[in-house]
């Protein structure tokens, strides 16, 4: 079994005109997580590396050397799968049409990731890295599932106005939403989560505002979860550690295999 690909994933907040987090319908021929309800992400590249970020990132310091490309990679894949780009002109947060009007570019940084530093420079933005909370970071055991992705999750409030819509491509359609009502929906069999998902969307669910978001994550000790199987009267579960603040801790693991 291979190592774990490197991955990042952004939980885009908004507190009006309530507390929604914002998630998308991955296409159902995806190998994984095909039709699955998640949060925009996907692999880190090559590019999100390059040492020229640096120069066009704000709060470059203020996180672990770690994560630089993780901030850099959960930006990204915002951009390219919603098209909301957390980034600054002149030290504001751009809006809705000046994201708008960054259409083209973002069809081609979806062809090639590469193209993501030529378009943040080449605009005079900078991205706003500083904006992003580390909210989890997930790694699953080799064996459960034919894909490991190591995930580092970040939470950030979506730029006022700044208008999401799906690619087309990997995601079908977006989905605003209050935590409840996504946790709701996959139980009432409406909406499809794998383990990882449904966890973090339960741990969104014990804030009540994007602020309550951002402190628990800043108050509690954040470690890598890496799920195990475990075996009880019988059956299976896919579980995590009880100390990492997460209200559910396991799952049958036939479920967490099927979602």
């Amino acid at each position: 079994m291979s190592d774990a690909i490197p991955a990042a994933t952004i939980i885009l907040l908004r507190d009006e005109p309530r507390f929604e987090t914002l998630m998308v319908v991955r296409h159902a021929n995806i190998a994984f997580a095909g039709g699955a309800m998640v949060f925009p992400g996907g692999r880190i590249d090559t590019g999100d590396h390059a040492p020229n970020w640096r120069d066009h990132c704000d709060g470059v310091d203020q996180a672990p050397e770690e994560q630089f490309a993780p901030r850099v990679a959960a930006i990204r894949e915002a951009f390219e799968e919603t098209g909301v780009l957390l980034a600054r002109r002149g030290g504001a947060m751009i809006g809705a049409d000046e994201a708008a009007a960054l259409g083209p570019w973002r069809l081609r940084v979806e062809k090639n990731d590469a193209l993501f530093l030529e378009m943040i420079a080449g605009e005079g933005l900078r991205l706003a890295s500083d904006e992003l909370h580390f909210f989890a970071r997930w790694r699953p055991p080799a064996g459960v599932g034919h894909r490991r992705y190591d995930t580092w999750f970040f939470a950030a409030r979506t730029p006022e106005a700044q208008i999401a819509e799906a690619d087309g491509g990997e995601a079908t359609h977006v989905v605003w939403a209050p935590p409840s009502v996504m946790l709701a929906d996959r139980d009432a069999g409406k909406r499809k989560m794998i383990f990882p998902t449904s966890r973090n969307v339960e741990l969104l669910n014990v804030s009540a505002s994007s602020d309550d978001v951002f402190r628990f994550a800043k108050e509690r000790t954040i470690r890598l979860v890496e799920p195990r199987v475990v075996e009880r009267d019988g059956a299976r579960f896919l579980t995590i550690p009880d100390d990492m603040g997460y209200p559910v801790t396991e799952e049958p693991l036939e479920s967490a295999m099927r979602s």
